[in-house]
């Protein structure tokens, strides 16, 4: 059986620039299947699309943009967005900056779907509206990313056939650990979110620190959890890139890299 993916990363990030192909090197070596490198800003496009091509196979495309970023039409018509809704109080203190999100968002659902493309969806603040919404417009593909609303919430997500990635940052969280605890095996994924939402608070998950274990301690903190007394690699089918929930979700197989998904920031 293949290894873990990380589902969600940002090795595009200034801070693994100098250091990129070491920090691949040793993805490979702790037997990691692949990286869905995820774009924050339309200026990292370029940046994910040639890593994409420089390490084939390996590091999947995830292209968009925060919500609360300005990208002209012409950007939007040719590359898939990373948008949604943040509904933080510094990206959304107003019903009026809730709204915008949520027609940007169902602007590209539209888009995934005539596509034919997955949606990586960050929930941030607005996980019950972001599911809703989801569900509203008839999305099917969906993975949401460090979810950090109610586990009542997620399941919502989860009879919709939605999965959920989870951050190192579980070893520290009780929201994620009772998440966790609530959500079907069959429906988790791992992520490291790196460089963010490492197991310490403070803790950037830099460099070689992106591959060596995060996935697996999440791995094994998600079966801490649940209790489980399976085999470890029993806990990772889930998220090995030849699963039939990554192939449903993702349109991984072991051959071809991934065509760019829709990474929507919420």
């Amino acid at each position: 059986m293949a290894g873990p993916v990380d589902c969600h990363c940002h090795l595009a990030a200034p801070c693994f620039q100098q250091d990129v192909a070491a920090v691949v090197r040793a993805a490979e070596q702790a037997a990691v299947s692949a990286l869905v490198v995820v774009s924050e800003r339309a200026g990292e496009f370029r940046s994910v699309v040639e890593l994409s091509e420089r390490f084939p196979g390996f590091v999947l495309p995830c292209l968009g943009v925060h919500p609360v970023q300005e990208v002209s039409p012409e950007e939007q018509r040719s590359v898939t967005l990373k948008v949604g809704l943040d509904f933080t109080p510094r990206f959304a203190s107003t019903d009026e900056q809730k709204e915008g999100q949520r027609q940007v968002l169902i602007k590209q659902i539209e888009l995934a779907r005539r596509l034919d493309l997955p949606l990586n969806v960050h929930s941030r603040s607005a996980g019950r509206p972001t599911i809703n919404l989801l569900k509203e417009q008839g999305a099917t593909r969906v993975l949401l990313h460090a979810f950090d609303g109610k586990p009542s919430v997620a399941m919502e997500g989860v009879k919709a056939g939605y999965y959920f990635s989870i951050p190192p940052s579980i070893v520290r969280s009780e929201q994620k650990q009772k998440l966790v605890k609530q959500l079907p095996l069959e429906n988790m994924c791992l992520e490291t979110d790196s460089p963010a939402l490492g197991p310490e608070k403070q803790e950037k998950s830099l460099g070689l620190v992106l591959v060596q274990g995060l996935t697996l301690l999440t791995a094994q903190e998600i079966q801490d959890v649940k209790g489980r007394q399976a085999q470890f690699c029993d806990t990772l089918e889930v998220v090995s890139v030849d699963s039939p929930m990554l192939s449903s979700v993702l349109k991984l197989n072991l051959v071809l890299p991934l065509s760019t998904c829709v990474d929507v920031d919420l």
